[in-house]
């Protein structure tokens, strides 16, 4: 491939790259210190002086499903066991056409934000969806985002103690056996992945024991990565105590999952004490904080997760809980979050830009994304400051932040350009809009929400 100079931005989330960098093979070739020119020659130049650059933004935590849910009256205003309760019986009527096109919107939304890889948490299965993870990797692969897909899973409904509804749990077996049969799929382990799949149970309270155990020793023997949701409220707290006489995460532990393998979403309601242990093993946090905003959730103490050690990223969450697939608008949102309880030289902009691509990065499991830097992949997402609440701003990567973007110029995935001039490459979004909207309308009608 040409060498690509993607020349003088103005500001640059890497050091030592000031007049830019080289792009070659789909890797960061080299960095171009401020008023040099490349080592080697190139082939083509793009002039990026009404650009800031960054890594390109991973997204830690999805449910792309919930895309068709946003902003549901029913659901409105209420807390996280009250809303689930509320959208189980409408998310049962799911099909795979539904799961398609909600997948393929949040991708190109993400996409849109920056975004350039996402984790997706997906754990419903009714009947007509036990090839759920075949409909998204195609989707993916076409979209053409790095992702994480997870395999979630539900065992425990209402009828024996959990809270979601019989008709879109499975058995343990059926889910462990087809567990092995994506990650032989579409698992990739290589450097530059495109698709990688972790094994994500839902929840304390929508799985049980056993299923916890088996998929960490499922997850072990085939090396790959696991999530789940923990500690998200304080509900979940009092279930845990009443149910296993324990915490959340002494029952994480009991069950094989305090590893370096693993991710959790959330992780508000710890200890001082708990926060020390998920460094000491290793175990990531995904910081979601709009939806932990819009449930009121709480806060998770994002600084004193990363201080001790555990890798810390950033999550959209489900698009019926936040409701939106914009991780650049995440950014500025965990870092006003974060600003409440601490003074505010803790928490700075370049901190949560690094929650949001190398925190990240590390959540996956992943050395190859997450940085600007030689030998890594070419992803890379640009801004404009060009609208009305950039003007008179000092400092373009603070202007980033804090100004609030909202949606990128271009975003280029593995020496690719996937975004230019804010749209995405070879796509009709209005009719990808239109065929979403019908989708979302028709899976109301199934649910008896319309006529």
């Amino acid at each position: 491939m040409t060498r690509l100079w993607i020349k003088d931005p103005l500001a640059i989330f890497a050091d030592g790259a000031g007049s830019g960098v080289v792009v070659e093979n789909g890797q960061i070739a080299e960095l171009v210190p401020k008023g040099a020119k490349p080592e080697q020659p190139v082939g083509s130049i793009f002039d990026a002086n009404r650009h800031v650059i960054v890594p390109g933004l991973i997204n830690t935590h999805h449910h792309f499903y919930q895309t068709l849910t946003r902003a549901i009256t029913p659901a409105l205003g209420k807390p996280l066991f009250s809303w689930l309760h509320t959208l189980y019986p409408i998310w049962a009527n799911l099909d795979p056409e539904m799961l398609a096109i909600a997948t393929k919107l949040a991708a190109v939304e993400l996409l849109l934000s920056g975004c350039t890889t996402a984790s997706d948490h997906h754990y419903i299965y009714p009947p007509c969806l036990d090839r759920a993870l075949d409909i998204q990797a195609t989707v993916i692969k076409e979209i053409g985002i790095r992702a994480t897909l997870t395999r979630g899973s539900m065992d425990l409904s209402v009828s024996n103690g959990g809270l979601p509804p019989d008709s879109v749990v499975q058995d343990k077996d059926t889910i462990l056996a087809d567990c092995e049969r994506v990650i032989e799929a579409y698992h990739e382990s290589r450097y530059g992945a495109m698709t990688q799949i972790a094994l994500a149970p839902c929840s304390p309270f929508s799985v049980s024991g056993e299923l916890m155990r088996e998929t960490a020793s499922l997850a072990d023997r085939l090396n790959v990565r696991l999530h789940t949701h923990l500690a998200e409220t304080q509900d979940e707290n009092d279930y845990c105590r009443k149910r296993y006489g324990i915490r959340p995460l002494d029952y994480l532990e009991e069950c094989g999952w305090l590893d370096s393998r693993t991710w959790l979403a959330h992780g508000i309601h710890f200890t001082s004490n708990e926060i020390r242990r998920l460094g000491r093993f290793g175990v990531g946090i995904s910081h979601c904080p709009n939806s932990n905003m819009y449930l009121a959730s709480g806060v998770c103490d994002a600084r004193a997760i990363e201080d001790s050690g555990a890798p810390l990223g950033l999550g959209v969450d489900g698009s019926s809980s936040n409701d939106s697939s914009n991780l650049v608008e995440e950014i500025r949102q965990a870092l006003l979050l974060q600003r409440i309880g601490h003074q505010s030289t803790a928490i700075q902009h370049t901190d949560v830009l690094r929650w949001a691509t190398l925190g990240g990065a590390r959540c996956l499991g992943r050395s190859d994304i997450g940085r600007i830097a030689p030998g890594l992949q070419a992803d890379l997402a640009l801004f404009c400051l060009d609208e009305f609440r950039y003007s008179g701003s000092h400092d373009p990567l603070a202007a980033l932040v804090i100004c609030g973007s909202h949606r990128a110029d271009r975003v280029m995935i593995g020496g690719v350009w996937k975004v230019q001039d804010g749209h995405v490459v070879d796509l009709d979004i209005d009719l990808l809009m239109h065929q979403h909207t019908e989708a979302a309308k028709h899976l109301r009608q199934r649910a008896g929400m319309e006529s």
